[in-house]
C-alpha cells in the first residue's frame, strides 16, 4: 500500500470520527447513548481495513447506520465496496441495506404517525443516500480500470510498432545479403580465379607475387562477405555469433598481408583496452586499405610512439609510382575512424605530405580505459 493510500484511510477514518462527534453528542451534557456511540466508533475503525476486506469493513459500519444518526462509516464501506468489488449484485444487497437503515429511525416507532408525503420523501432520500455512493465507487472502478486498458493498448501497439520495424529491418537486411551474395561475391571470386590464372601462368616473379598477393586478399574478402551475409540473413539476432575483433597482437599479420610494402617502427603497446586496440587496429587497416587503392606502388611507415600521456600512431605512404587507377569512394571509413576516436577521447588527422604522399595521424590516451 502506497503513502496516498495510508493517507486516503487516515482521512476517511478522521471524517468518520468527526461525524461520530458532530452526530452523537459524545462530548455535551446530554444525554448519551452509549450503544449507539460505541457502534459508530467501530464503524469508523473498521475502514482501517477497508482496502483488504471491504464487504467485512462495510457488514462491521451498517449496525451504527440502523442504531445512531452516524452514517458516513457506512457510506464509505460502501463507496469501497463498489470501488473494489466487481459484483454488481452484491452492490445492489449493500446498497438496499444502506437505505433501508438510513429510511428506520432511532428509535424505532410507529411508521403510521409519519405523514405520507414525508415517508415518501424520506424514501427519496435514503435511496439517492445509498446510490450516491455506489455509484461514485463505480465510476472510479470503470475509470481505473479504462485507464488499465488504454495503456495495454498502447502497450500493445508499441509492441506492433516494434515487430514491424523488425520484420522492415529482417528484409532490407535479406535483400541486402541477396545482393553481396549474388553480385559482390561472383565478381570477388572472379577477381580469385583471374588471380590465381595470372599466378600460375606469369614468368616474371614479380607479378608472380602480386597475383598471389591478390588471390590472397580475395580468398580473404569472400570469407569476410559470407560471414556478413550470414549475419545479414540472421536479421540481427542476439545469438548470432559474431568473430573474434582484432587486436594489436593481429597487427602483424595485417601488415604482412597488406599487399604492400610496410615498414613498422616502434614497439606494439601494451596494457590497452579492447576498444583502443580496436580503433589502433582499424586505423592502420583503414588506411594501408587507402595506400593501396589510391597509392599504387608507394610505400608505407607504421609509427607508433608515446608523446606525454598519449599514444601517438602515424601511417605515412610515399607518392604512388605507378598510375593511379579511378575507384568508387565515399570517404566513409575517414569518417568512421573519426567517430572511432571522439568516442574514446582521441583525434584523427589526415592530410597531405610534403613530398606527395598522404598521413593519417591517431592520437589517443595510453591509459587504460
Amino acid at each position: 500500500m502506497t503513502v496516498r493510500d495510508r493517507a486516503t484511510d487516515a482521512l476517511f477514518v478522521g471524517v468518520a470520527l468527526g461525524d461520530v462527534w458532530l452526530s452523537t453528542g459524545i462530548f455535551t451534557d446530554e444525554d448519551v447513548d452509549y450503544v449507539s456511540i460505541t457502534a459508530a466508533l467501530i464503524a469508523a475503525f473498521a475502514l482501517v481495513v477497508r482496502r483488504r476486506w471491504p464487504y467485512v469493513s462495510f457488514a462491521v459500519t451498517v449496525p451504527a447506520m440502523f442504531i445512531s444518526e452516524a452514517a458516513v462509516a457506512t457510506l464509505i464501506g460502501l463507496y469501497t465496496v463498489a470501488r473494489l468489488r466487481h459484483n454488481r449484485r452484491a452492490l445492489v444487497m449493500c446498497a438496499l441495506l444502506v437505505a433501508v437503515g438510513y429510511a428506520s429511525p432511532w428509535p424505532p416507532f410507529d411508521f403510521s404517525d409519519i405523514p405520507g408525503k414525508a415517508f415518501l420523501l424520506n424514501i427519496v432520500y435514503a435511496t439517492m443516500t445509498a446510490a450516491a455512493p455506489a455509484f461514485l465507487g463505480e465510476l472510479v472502478r470503470t475509470r481505473h480500470d479504462l485507464s488499465l486498458r488504454l495503456r495495454e493498448i498502447d502497450e500493445a501497439r508499441e509492441h506492433e510498432r516494434e515487430l514491424i520495424e523488425q520484420n522492415v529491418l529482417a528484409k532490407e537486411r535479406a535483400q541486402l545479403a541477396r545482393e553481396m551474395h549474388d553480385v559482390v561475391s561472383h565478381q570477388v571470386s572472379l577477381i580469385a580465379v583471374r588471380a590465381g590464372a595470372l599466378q600460375v601462368s606469369t614468368p616474371d616473379p614479380g607479378t608472380k607475387d602480386a597475383a598471389q598477393t591478390i588471390r590472397k586478399l580475395s580468398i580473404d574478402t569472400l570469407d569476410e562477405l559470407r560471414h556478413m551475409v550470414n549475419l545479414l540473413r540472421a536479421s540481427g539476432s542476439l545469438e548470432t555469433e559474431l568473430t573474434p575483433q582484432p587486436t594489436l597482437a593481429d597487427l602483424e599479420r595485417l601488415i604482412a598481408s597488406s599487399g604492400i610494402e610496410v615498414r613498422m617502427e616502434g614497439g606494439v603497446p601494451t596494457g590497452l583496452g579492447a576498444h583502443s586496440q580496436r580503433t589502433i587496429y582499424r586505423t592502420v587497416q583503414e588506411a594501408l586499405t587507402n595506400v593501396r587503392k589510391h597509392a599504387p606502388g608507394a610505400t608505407a611507415v607504421v609509427r607508433i610512439e608515446h608523446v606525454g600521456a598519449d599514444l601517438i600512431v602515424t601511417i605515412t605512404n610515399t607518392r604512388p609510382t605507378r598510375p593511379t587507377v579511378p575507384l568508387p569512394s565515399a570517404r566513409h571509413g575517414l569518417m568512421g575512424l573519426r567517430e572511432r576516436a571522439e568516442l574514446l577521447g582521441g583525434v584523427v588527422e589526415t592530410g597531405p605530405t610534403d613530398g606527395g604522399g598522404f598521413r593519417v595521424r591517431l592520437s589517443l590516451s595510453a591509459t587504460e580505459e
